[in-house]
């Protein structure tokens, strides 16, 4: 067998480990094309699973590999190879290989893991934007899973401040999930790394992303959780990264929001609670560069002064989303009235109208 199709061959075996990996490299004496043969199989201990498909593999499913790889421009990046990221590799269970379309140098750059809901605040997706751009502009390669969202928004955000990004899905890399950000993965492609440990033509199933969130944890010095309901998905990413020994940071919210409830769990569980971004860059000893700095001390451009009645509404408003009847029995005002000011504040910029006749304040 050669080599590109004993990589191929490793890639796919299921429940192979970057142990499972390195062992049968060594059995083989370093050649990567008696890796899979019957005798270094023999003797090495490896899952039952990958044991039976290295012992009677999928031919059709091999020469399917092997030709999107050559089309793709995607590349198998094994445990054994030198280029595999140092710090996936100290984690429990990391993958015997990874699929790669983009730079592999962006895997083993610094990296900050940004996770949160798919189903964002608007405050939470711009706190999301800027954070990342931020960090991207410290040095920081933003990481995260290419989701609806905060991860989509992560990702905006460090490709904005200059930076790479990495996108790890839970599919193969020839299924884009979700579809919507089909176009997020080119630039990301371009830019940063789409990463999979799942074989080309892997659906998006469920039971993968729990699978891909180890990776994100691992590739990373620390995670970010930017708003989590109590039940997220992101509170797995945080819990794997703290297992690893990488810093867990929160960004808190209102008591009143369903979005805050996991960051705030996070926090008393121990995470590290972010108001800035200086407060992750100053936990991982990352010096803001000083241009960073510069802008960030620039004064801001004043806002447009407001009638009392408009600055009364933004009061009641508060920082949680609100319904027209709820801003109404909180003002006092008539309903025509408020609905016209809440036009007004909406083409300034300083409200959003949100799903369920609700309207939120833009930060």
């Amino acid at each position: 067998m050669d080599a590109s199709t004993a990589r191929a061959l490793l890639a796919r075996a299921p429940g192979l480990t970057a142990p499972h990996a390195r062992a049968l490299l060594h059995a083989a004496d370093g050649e990567m094309e008696r890796a899979t043969s019957n005798k270094v199989l023999r003797a090495v201990e490896l899952p039952p699973a990958a044991r039976d498909f290295l012992h009677s593999p999928d031919g059709a499913a091999l020469a399917a590999d092997l030709t999107w790889l050559d089309l793709s421009g995607a590349r198998i990046l094994l445990s054994t190879d030198p280029d595999y990221p140092a710090l996936l590799a100290q984690t429990v269970g990391a993958p015997a290989a990874l699929y790669v379309q983009g730079s592999v140098a962006a895997l083993s750059s610094p990296q900050l893991a940004m996770v949160g809901s798919r189903n964002p605040t608007i405050p939470g997706r711009d706190t999301a934007r800027e954070f990342a751009a931020w960090f991207a502009r410290a040095g920081l390669t933003i990481t995260s899973g290419l989701a609806l969202g905060i991860d989509a928004a992560s990702h905006e955000g460090a490709l904005q401040g200059g930076g790479p990004t990495v996108a790890v899905l839970g599919s193969g890399l020839d299924r884009i999930y979700p579809p919507q950000n089909a176009g997020l993965a080119q630039r990301i492609r371009e830019n940063g790394a789409l990463v999979s440990e799942f074989a080309p033509r892997t659906a998006p199933l469920k039971q993968n992303f729990p699978r891909r969130n180890r990776i994100i944890a691992g590739l990373s010095l620390g995670a970010l959780v930017v708003e989590a309901a109590r039940y997220s998905g992101s509170l797995i990413t945080a819990r794997l990264a703290a297992e690893s020994g990488r810093e867990v940071f929160a960004i808190p919210g209102s008591i009143h929001s369903a979005l805050a409830r996991g960051c705030h769990q996070l926090i008393k569980d121990g995470a590290r609670l972010v108001e800035e971004a200086a407060d992750v860059l100053s936990e991982l000893r990352i010096a803001l560069p000083q241009e960073a700095v510069a802008s960030s001390q620039a004064a801001p451009a004043a806002a447009p002064a407001l009638d009392k009645e408009y600055e009364m509404l933004l009061d009641a408003l508060g920082f949680e989303p609100a319904a027209m009847d709820v801003l109404v029995a909180r003002t006092n005002l008539p309903s025509g009235s408020v609905a016209s000011m809440l036009l007004i504040l909406e083409l300034q910029g300083r409200v959003a109208a949100l799903p369920g006749g609700r309207y939120g304040r833009i930060p």
